[in-house]
């Protein structure tokens, strides 16, 4: 597996529903977010909807820094900081896989929104 090490920017945020269903994705429709894996072991990452129109619901937005490690195709961070109090402390695992030349970073099926959600972000490595 191709090395995390170095800075990514998100270029596709997708999502689905319990069933597989396409759903709107997370960050809307023009994503953004930049994650770094530096090779001591800390990342950190920020996401956002980019649109310049403030969207229907609340704007997503999202940032967080952890020590990480990789186990086969998982990605493990233990995070401590975030805009979000609740993750601190916590782990956030996500399944790796490599499309297309994209890095896809996958949390497990989870409630988002009132609704069990599976997203996919895909990023590209920019240095």
């Amino acid at each position: 597996m191709a090395s995390l090490v170095g800075t990514w920017r998100l270029v596709i945020s997708r999502a689905f529903d319990e069933h597989g269903n396409s759903i709107a994705p997370p960050y809307g429709p023009r994503p953004m977010g930049l994650a770094m894996f530096h090779e001591d072991g800390r990342m950190m990452a920020v996401l956002s909807d980019s649109r310049v129109e403030l969207p229907p619901a609340e704007r997503d937005y999202v940032s967080y820094c952890g020590r990480y490690v990789v186990e086969g195709d998982t990605l493990r961070t233990r995070v401590d900081g975030s805009t979000e109090a609740s993750r601190i402390g916590g782990d956030q695992v996500r399944t790796i896989a490599f499309e297309d030349g994209l890095l896809k970073l996958a949390p497990p099926l989870r409630m988002w929104r009132g609704t069990m959600q599976r997203h996919e972000l895909l990023w590209e490595k920019v240095g």
